[in-house]
């Protein structure tokens, strides 16, 4: 069967909603990473912790539930993060075929991207200007919380996706595939 780009592909077999341990889990982690993102910008300056406490929310919050869980086949179902529920409470049902079209597909990677990059620079900077092991040790959980959520916790969400085979950003193999 040839895959045309407008056909929204689903995998059959992935969850249909996911466990809620693993959606407490999943947000327990993101909101380390933003707080742990936020401290290491106030060691540098308290205004930039500030900026980007704001920009981590706005982004991650809303603009990426409007951009990108709009139009997810999780809309107003329990996703990997519960996020399609979230999303469905503030904003109206996109369209799924959509999805990869949106501005959101490139605005999640590089809004995950700044929120790890700018503390970690941040925190060099900082370590530079002064030497601290609380600094050290701030550098290695945000080093391996960005490692969990974006590698390992991602790839394993996405094996159990239904979008695994339509969506672009799936960290998952696309193996099987049937039309919706």
């Amino acid at each position: 069967m040839e895959r045309v780009e407008s056909e929204v592909m689903i995998y059959e077999q992935g969850l249909e909603e996911y466990p809620k341990l693993s959606i407490v889990l999943g947000n327990f982690a993101m909101l380390l990473w933003i707080g742990f993102g936020a401290f290491a910008c106030w060691l540098f300056n308290p205004l930039i912790a500030w900026t980007y406490l704001a920009f981590a929310i706005l982004m991650v919050y809303i603009v990426l539930k409007k951009v990108v869980c709009t139009n997810c086949y999780y809309h107003g179902k329990w996703c990997c993060l519960g996020w399609g529920k979230l999303s469905a409470v503030m904003f109206k049902k996109g369209n799924v075929e959509e999805f990869n079209r949106s501005i959101g597909t490139k605005l999640a990677p590089l809004t995950y991207g700044l929120l790890a990059l700018v503390p970690l620079v941040l925190l060099v900077f900082s370590l530079v200007q002064e030497f601290t092991v609380q600094k050290i040790a701030l550098l290695g959980l945000i080093i391996l919380i960005v490692a969990y959520s974006g590698a390992i916790a991602r790839k394993k969400s996405c094996e159990s996706c239904k979008m695994k085979l339509f969506c672009k950003g799936s960290a998952a193999k696309k193996d099987i595939r049937c039309k919706l």
